[in-house]
């Protein structure tokens, strides 16, 4: 059952589409008609942004586009698909907006802070760890998942990479503005650091042999993995913990504390469980964790 679910999975993510094609597109229309139900007659107070998100039926959502499980575009549809997706579905859809209302906008780690301030998203839902620096500038509902650095290397580990602290003197890619790139500048200096704007860039230096490692939260890893065709390896050594939040404009506390109603509900009628279970967790072949803790700082 896991290998088949497996399958279905990367097929449906893109990461087999030459060869799968008719999966995917099987694929996808069975996450159409899991998508979540609109919610009707919702009452919101006057001149919030529920209010009027809900009055125009439509909401503008920042996701990745290259994270296989969590946010990747399938070619087929047009659409992104993965964990982080499902969940905003879920919070557009207790705003009473359905799919179709919702317009995906990808963003990068970098550009994450200035698409929210900017107005150019309602919300960012793209494997986007909560700290203190970015709390700053913009806020946060969640987390409502808990991921962890780890590092990817080529089949076989030829380094013999075992943890960051053997990364010094080794050539190691990451994303600029996110915050395993940024550790490694401030905890492993002795690691020449290589970045791009995605992910799926580090993958490619990989294989070509440009790189001796990539590093980022393990869940995304985990899909770059699965999708490279037996070249690519997890070290599995965990060393942080990053916190998935919702990002949003700062200062909106009405709508912060809503989603993070959301996302409690969610966790409690398994309707988050669901969601991990036909993405991510499709993908790394675990059944979903123990929700977190809403931080409701």
């Amino acid at each position: 059952m896991r290998t088949t679910r497996k399958v279905a999975a990367l097929a449906a993510l893109g990461l087999t589409l030459a060869a799968c094609s008719s999966e995917a597109g099987s694929q996808a229309e069975e996450s159409a008609s899991s998508a979540p139900t609109a919610a009707e007659d919702v009452d919101f107070p006057e001149g919030s942004t529920m209010a009027e998100l809900n009055e125009a039926g439509a909401i503008t959502i920042g996701t990745k586009y290259d994270q296989p499980g969590f946010g990747l575009l399938n070619p087929q549809s047009g659409a992104p698909e993965g964990f982080d997706v499902e969940i905003a579905k879920i919070v557009a859809a207790e705003l009473g907006i359905p799919e179709d209302g919702i317009t995906w906008t990808e963003t990068v780690s970098a550009n994450r802070e200035p698409f929210i301030q900017n107005g150019q998203v309602d919300m960012v839902v793209a494997t986007y760890t909560i700290n203190d620096a970015r709390k700053q500038v913009v806020d946060f509902a969640g987390p409502y998942y808990v991921a962890g650095q780890d590092i990817m290397v080529a089949e076989g580990n030829p380094e013999g990479i075992e943890g960051p602290e053997d990364l010094a003197g080794k050539t190691v890619c990451s994303v600029e503005g996110s915050t395993p790139a940024q550790r490694i500048r401030d905890e492993y200096p002795e690691a020449n650091l290589v970045t791009y704007d995605v992910y799926s860039k580090c993958a490619d230096d990989l294989r070509n042999g440009g790189v001796q490692a990539v590093t980022t939260d393990n869940v995304i890893l985990t899909g770059l993995v699965a999708g490279s065709d037996g070249a690519f390896e997890l070290v599995g050594n965990p060393f942080t913990e990053e916190p998935y939040g919702i990002g949003m404009e700062l200062g909106d506390t009405d709508f912060r504390n809503f989603v993070n109603d959301v996302l409690e509900e969610s966790f409690e009628d398994g309707r988050w469980a669901d969601a991990w279970d036909r993405t991510a967790g499709a993908i790394t072949g675990e059944e979903a964790p123990e929700p977190p803790s809403v931080d409701r700082y």
